[in-house]
């Protein structure tokens, strides 16, 4: 009989050792890869039939989706996407039925779909091991991205309704932006970007952005509508505001002077550059502008009365007067007009008397001061009719203070100095 040294005999129970935990690392490898691909069947037999556990399910996705074995496969996050797209789909049977759905649960499955289906598109077009790329879901993904476009529509209305606008946003964007994914073919739009309906919802993002705020994509979202064509004077206008928020003077102008040539017929554009130029001491370019907007509008009271104003301003006064007398015939008991006309006399007699005061000769002295006082009574009537139209009209009550006691009309002064200290 033969007999093994005992050397011989403790590495062949060392190698067997050895063979026998090797197999057993691998069979535990197998089963846990095996789990977690049971893990994702499981998640897609629960929201089969008429009850589906959406607990249950997404519990046993997510640990698919953060397992070293499947996070990599496209079939986890399709599955992933299919447990949201059920929900959906659920909650709107609801609506279908005339039940309530819940909406918050119905649009926040929403939400997750799309992030969940893009994963798995860019997986499954990744090559399997000969270097082919053969896609399984992007037939389905497609499909369910595109009768679900409806959605993100409705979801973008019930957000803003109910003023969460950064969701509001996002769903009306979404929107848009699916017709433009890789994933989806020109025959499932036929219709190219500049179709109305597109172009519209995309002005409700814009709407949406500026409420957030988020005055960026709120301008970025408005001039490529404008680019693409969207000619609506609105537009213009939201830029207008847009660009004022983001204090941007030169693309406010612009817009402006863009929106006044391509709807002439509205009033806005012209009178915010009039506004502009008068708030920046332009007068030349507020005149130019004032007078181009009577020339459209010569019965408008208010712009006479505005070009009266700044020809104050320039020291321009017979222009003045004839310019706010001009507002004055078309609207006689305008208070503020009286008021305008009565503040250009007042302003000259303060001046005058002020240039009186500078001179030593007592004739010359005398000469100015009467003509102050002559201004001064020249503002009476317009400042009492001004502050009998408007009893809170606090230029005209403190005018007719200051004027009362100038001239010495003591009883008038008396009265209005009640008024004036609220007495």
């Amino acid at each position: 009989m033969y007999f093994c040294p005992l050397n011989d005999i403790n590495n062949l129970f060392i190698y067997s050792m050895k063979r026998l935990v090797f197999t057993l690392a691998m069979s535990l490898i197998v089963c846990v890869s095996f789990g977690q691909k049971k893990a994702v069947s499981s998640a897609k037999n629960e929201i089969k039939g008429g009850a589906p556990n959406f607990e249950e399910a997404r519990k046993l996705i997510k640990e698919a989706q953060v397992n070293q074995e499947t996070e990599a496969q496209a079939e986890t996050w399709f599955v992933a996407g299919q447990i949201e797209n059920k929900q959906l789909d659920t909650e709107n049977m609801k609506e279908i039925l005339g039940q309530e759905p819940n909406r918050t649960i119905m649009y926040t499955a929403l939400s997750n779909i799309y992030p969940y289906f893009e994963k798995a598109y860019e997986l499954d077009q990744l090559p399997d091991e000969k270097g082919k790329v053969k896609p399984k879901f992007t037939k389905d993904i497609r499909s369910l991205m595109k009768a679900n476009r409806v959605h993100y529509f409705n979801a973008g209305v019930y957000y803003y309704d109910n003023k969460d606008y950064q969701q509001a946003y996002d769903n009306f964007k979404m929107y848009g932006d699916i017709s433009t994914l890789p994933m989806m073919s020109r025959e499932d739009f036929p219709q190219n970007a500049n179709d109305s309906t597109e172009m519209q919802v995309r002005f409700y993002a814009g709407m949406a952005a500026s409420l957030i705020p988020n005055h960026d994509d709120a301008i970025a979202i408005y001039s490529e509508l404008k680019d693409k064509g969207y000619a609506d004077a609105e537009l213009y206008q939201r830029l207008v505001y847009e660009y004022e928020q983001v204090s941007d003077s030169v693309s406010l102008v612009n817009i402006l002077k863009e929106g006044m040539v391509k709807f002439p017929e509205n009033d806005f554009f012209l009178l915010n550059l009039i506004n502009i130029n008068i708030n920046t001491e332009n007068t030349s370019q507020a005149i130019i502008y004032l007078n181009e907007a009577i020339a459209k509008n010569p019965a408008n009271a208010q712009l006479y009365d505005v070009l009266g104003q700044v020809y104050e301003i320039e020291k321009n006064y017979d222009k003045a007067f004839e310019n706010l007398k001009t507002a004055l015939e078309i609207d006689p008991n305008n208070a503020d007009y009286l008021s305008h006309t009565g503040k250009v006399y007042y302003n000259l007699g303060v001046e005058t008397r002020g240039n009186a005061d500078n001179i030593a000769e007592k004739q010359q002295y005398e000469q100015e001061f009467q003509k102050a006082q002559s201004y001064f009574r020249e503002a009476i009537p317009y400042f009492e009719k001004a502050y009998e139209l408007n009893p809170d009209d606090s230029n005209a009550i403190f005018a007719l203070r200051s004027i009362y006691y100038n001239l010495g009309m003591g009883e008038e002064f008396e009265k209005m100095d009640a008024i004036y200290n609220g007495r």
